[in-house]
């Protein structure tokens, strides 16, 4: 599936920090919806901007610097969870968005998002994760590898790439395809990009959503838990904690899923996407 396979989807770009910020989004001029990745691209979006483009919502599903297909390059300074909520607030402010915006993140793009909302970087007037990041959930153990610096050190781009498909390929589950798994790799043979990867790995650290609970707790935004099922890592279990612990949190759970669900049921979660952002 190409990029632009989604009716009326477009890949443009903006400029932050003086590097190109690429995004996907629709030439839409209703309400702005902000798509959050983390380990993977905005690629794990596509499979709903166009619905909710037809819905009248304007999606954004941007690149985070030095990965997908941004420009730039993470440190393990920039990419930890803080600096790249600072850097999600520059982009909205590159595109002149401003007052109450909703905003969905998947992965640790769900910390980032949890993170503009507890600390006010955004006005954030609904919460989505999906699938995403919470408590001590994380790093996955596929990913805190990378956190030791000698496994770090520039490790062979076949390496890198073996264990990114696999990931990858139990990630999509049962929509999991050759072509489908080489759409979501094709980032990682650049090797600025596997660079940008490795420093969001070495900068995972759980103490960045633990930190956010008390102000999670005490927030009355509106918050929507998609979860795949399937997900061992982060767990629906997590899923089912948060919806318990922090208010107005409602959570639906994709049967036969894993950790990309937008791949598995892109109608359903669409569906309830636009339900949340339009209610």
């Amino acid at each position: 599936m190409s990029e632009t396979a989604e009716t009326g989807v477009l890949r443009t770009a903006v400029q932050v920090d003086g590097e190109t910020a690429s995004y996907l989004t629709a030439e839409q001029d209703g309400p702005a919806v902000l798509l959050l990745h983390g380990t993977y691209w905005s690629r794990v979006w596509l499979p709903v901007l166009g619905r909710l483009a037809e819905a009248g919502l304007r999606p954004l599903a941007v690149d985070l610097p030095g990965l997908g297909r941004s420009g730039g390059e993470l440190t393990l300074e920039t990419a930890t969870v803080p600096a790249l909520a600072d850097w999600v607030a520059r982009f909205a402010s590159a595109l002149k968005v401003s007052g109450p915006i909703a905003v969905a993140g998947h992965d640790i793009g769900g910390a980032v998002a949890q993170h503009l909302l507890a600390h006010h970087r955004l006005e954030v007037s609904r919460l989505a994760l999906v699938n995403s990041v919470t408590y001590d959930s994380w790093p996955a153990p596929h990913v805190a590898r990378f956190r030791d610096p000698v496994v770090a050190a520039a490790p062979p781009a076949a390496e890198l790439l073996g264990a990114r498909r696999q990931a990858v390929t139990a990630a999509l589950a049962g929509a999991a395809t050759e072509q489908l798994v080489a759409d979501y790799l094709d980032p990682w043979t650049v090797p600025r990009v596997r660079r940008s990867w490795l420093a969001m790995a070495g900068a995972a650290e759980s103490r960045y959503t633990l930190d956010l609970v008390p102000a999670l707790q005490r927030s009355t935004t509106p918050k929507l838990l998609i979860w795949g099922e399937d997900d061992g890592f982060e767990k629906v279990e997590y899923a089912e904690k948060f919806a318990l612990e922090i208010p107005q949190t409602t959570l639906m759970r994709i049967p036969e899923a894993d950790h990309i669900p937008t791949e598995n049921a892109p109608g359903q979660i669409a569906r309830a996407l636009i339900d949340f952002f339009t209610t």
